[in-house]
């Protein structure tokens, strides 16, 4: 499904409530997908109210996810980056996708020119900008997962510390069956592309097709 900046600022705008849900259902529904514009963004950047309101220390992160049954996962992004507001405005707007990662996910959104000071997994000190050249984060959106827990952490730096990435945007399905991917633990056993192939070929043979989001 190719979706046009034309339909991602008509979403934006209450197009995508409409689509979405039952006319009855459509404004509060909306209201309950919707992303929120950051307040110290330029040029348009989104966030989630779901999102983890961080004090970017990740150690601490992980552990709180760890102990509400959920994994941990950064967002990186940029402001003005138009596949990042694609990702609140589209992606995150479809309820199963949202219900889905919202329950099983701790995210904590980072800027990867950002200033802000973060504390690393190993206690290491350094800010936004840095930690994002210190894990390889070239594109945005990106989203690393990580362990379930410090111990599986030890020894490891930068990328090597993640368990999957998303290194940029991906479609609707394609980014919910990545969370599943990760939820399930599947990156023990498969590649992405293998996991994806695997849903795909179930869904057909249960008679169904790739959702049209």
């Amino acid at each position: 499904m190719t979706i046009s900046r034309r339909t991602v600022n008509r979403w934006a705008m209450g197009g995508l409530a409409a689509s979405l849900f039952p006319a009855h259902l459509g404004a509060a529904a909306a209201d309950k997908y919707a992303a929120v514009p950051k307040d110290d963004s330029e040029f348009g950047t989104y966030t989630q109210p779901w999102f983890l309101e961080s004090f970017l220390e990740l150690a601490d992160d992980l552990n709180e996810a760890r102990d509400e049954g959920k994994r941990f996962a950064i967002m990186w992004d940029l402001d003005g980056c138009p596949y990042c507001r694609e990702t609140h405005l589209v992606n995150f707007a479809i309820p199963e996708v949202q219900d889905f990662i919202e329950a099983n996910f701790t995210i904590v959104q980072m800027d990867v020119r950002g200033a802000r000071e973060v504390v690393n997994f190993d206690g290491t000190d350094m800010n936004e900008k840095s930690l994002a050249k210190h894990n390889q984060v070239r594109f945005t959106p990106t989203f690393q997962f990580f362990p379930e827990t410090l111990e599986e952490l030890k020894g490891k730096q930068g990328k090597a510390a993640e368990v999957a990435r998303i290194p940029g945007y991906l479609r609707p399905f394609h980014f919910l069956t990545f969370f599943r991917y990760v939820h399930e633990k599947a990156y023990m056993r498969d590649k992405f592309p293998a996991y994806l192939k695997s849903q795909v070929a179930s869904l057909k043979a249960d008679g169904k097709s790739i959702p049209k989001w």
